[in-house]
């Protein structure tokens, strides 16, 4: 399937309303004409309900219900590292209340093939972020973009990601560990020779994931259970259930996962198929049963776990 990127803040585009929707629908009878199977992707802010009705664009760059809520979450940034909010740093609650809000301004052909990313050639990197600093390249220089980066919280946000309703698009260098103040310090080049070998690792084993569980592609989706530096959610169709559990504190945390509802059976047995930890991550683990519809567990800190479901 191929993919046409559609204009610069496609939004924008003319000189009026009225001129901007008739260009669309221009634009997408031509294209569709010549490839009915191409994806009209606009970069976008702010609801895209008026341009997503079936005759204009097909999705958009997802800021609203994606990058920045996440970030916000995880990092307590704003996405050009231009403030830090102490607020919004681990608030699920605004995170979940944040996303139910933006992602139904889509339909769910458009949320599913929307585009998530952590970076892009605009913001600060991810990586960057997690350090909470406020900076840009003119006033601090490069050096800092690097300086108490968590690693941790770029893999956490990476497990979320590859495991959100949408299409993950990664900015080249997230997956190598390049780090970089927003525009235009996060387009430094590629880290040929210095790349984080255990990062990229991680990238191809999580994407491997993402294609073998279809429910993370096409599933249904549920919160379980959120609390203060706590998010957690559900996947499944017919073919599976995912349960993802991220906890953002700076120590461990049990919970009690209600999986129950996943409309899981029972005598339902859960496996961990990846959990990220101080940097690093593993690719199988401990075998969890369900009693009474919750799973009991402990998590890390900055860490996340993907839980399958194992008949």
């Amino acid at each position: 399937m191929r993919r046409l990127a559609a204009g610069s803040v496609a939004a924008d585009l003319g000189y009026s309303k009225e001129f901007n929707h008739k260009f669309w629908q221009d634009f997408r009878k031509t294209v569709k004409e010549a490839n009915p199977e191409a994806i009209i992707l606009a970069e976008h802010y702010g609801n895209p309900s008026d341009w997503l009705r079936g005759d204009e664009w097909d999705t958009v760059m997802n800021y609203d219900a994606f990058m920045e809520p996440l970030t916000y979450f995880l990092t307590g940034m704003e996405k050009h590292s231009d403030s830090f909010d102490e607020r919004l740093l681990n608030n699920s609650l605004v995170f979940e209340e944040s996303m139910r809000y933006h992602m139904a301004r889509f339909g769910a052909e458009s949320l599913a093939v929307a585009l998530n990313q952590l970076s892009n050639h605009d913001h600060s990197r991810f990586l960057t972020r997690t350090n909470r600093t406020s900076g840009r390249l003119q006033a601090q220089g490069a050096k800092p973009a690097e300086a108490g980066i968590n690693k941790s919280v770029m893999y956490e946000a990476v497990v979320v990601q590859m495991t959100w309703p949408g299409a993950p698009g990664i900015y080249y260098g997230d997956e190598a560990g390049l780090c970089g103040w927003t525009d235009p310090d996060n387009r430094r080049p590629y880290p040929w020779g210095a790349e984080d070998r255990l990062m990229i690792r991680f990238h191809k084993d999580i994407i491997a994931l993402r294609r073998e569980y279809t429910c993370l592609k096409t599933g249904s989706m549920e919160y379980l259970y959120n609390n203060y530096g706590i998010l957690s959610y559900g996947r499944w169709n017919k073919e599976g259930r995912i349960a993802v559990v991220v906890n953002n504190n700076n120590e461990n945390k049990s919970i009690s996962l209600p999986v129950w509802k996943l409309e899981c059976e029972e005598s339902a047995v859960f496996t961990q198929i990846m959990r990220t930890f101080n940097g690093s991550y593993e690719m199988s683990g401990r075998r969890y049963n369900v009693s009474n519809g919750n799973i009991e567990m402990e998590i890390g800190p900055f860490s996340a776990v993907i839980l399958a479901e194992k008949s």
